[in-house]
């Protein structure tokens, strides 16, 4: 089963218009295989200024793709009516317009975490620390240090590892904090392995697919960065493999 996930659109449409194109593209199916389900990993909104947009452009994907979410904490903060940074008077209005449209049906009762074949998939992390808004699994953060912090809670990769071993799982996905990671736990400790990424032999012309592939033959984390700007990223998993991708925006 092939798998693309994404996380952190943040109402940027051209960039998840984007990632539709190339996983549509002939291109894409010969590098990387069949695309069965699609994987969001939460934040589809906040920050960026085209939310209804971005929604329709979700919508349109769950008609074309099996469509699997995860609640981000952008989307639970916009939901709830909790500030949040990070959004400009122009993305603030632009999300105003759309509090009651329908679009905003993809949120209820989403939840905040989903697995499949041994991989958890969650915005933040996968502890069970209660109801508190910045406890829940949406709001929390991997970091070197563990703790309350007024961003989320801040969890370490062996409390990480901890945790889903106890619940039977082997591998991580997450998204939340923009940036890519792999941490593996080898028989010698949690290593971090380097995100190097390389473009596939491409015929001249035709738009640049970077990739960076990790054999899941460990117990891995692995954090996707975002799918905004002009680069977004995404992943693309057939759970023997994982592919960290990156492109260029405008290519597609």
């Amino acid at each position: 089963m092939g798998v693309v996930i994404f996380s952190d659109v943040h109402a940027d449409s051209v960039a998840i218009g984007s990632l539709a194109s190339c996983i549509r593209s002939p291109q894409f199916h010969q590098e990387f295989g069949p695309v069965d389900v699609l994987v969001n990993l939460g934040d589809l909104i906040h920050r960026g200024d085209r939310p209804r947009e971005t929604l329709e452009m979700i919508h349109t994907l769950s008609h074309e793709y099996r469509l699997v979410s995860v609640l981000g904490n952008h989307d639970h903060a916009f939901m709830n009516g909790i500030l949040v940074s990070g959004s400009d008077p122009a993305s603030t209005y632009r999300h105003e317009q759309i509090r009651g449209s329908p679009l905003l049906s993809i949120f209820d009762h989403m939840p905040m975490e989903w697995s499949d074949r041994g991989m958890l998939f969650v915005h933040g992390g996968p502890l069970d620390l209660g109801n508190q808004t910045l406890r829940l699994k949406c709001w929390q953060r991997l970091s070197h240090e563990s703790g309350d912090s007024f961003a989320g809670y801040n969890y370490t990769a062996s409390m990480a590892f901890e945790a889903l071993a106890a619940r039977g799982f082997i591998h991580m996905c997450c998204g939340h904090q923009h940036q890519n990671i792999c941490c593996r736990k080898t028989p010698k400790g949690i290593v971090r392995k380097p995100i190097e990424y390389f473009p596939p032999d491409t015929k001249r012309g035709e738009p640049v697919i970077e990739r960076s592939a990790v054999p899941l033959d460990l117990p891995t984390l692995l954090r996707v960065g975002g799918c905004h700007g002009d680069e977004p990223e995404f992943a693309y998993t057939d759970f023997s493999t994982f592919s960290f991708i990156r492109i260029n925006a405008r290519d597609w």
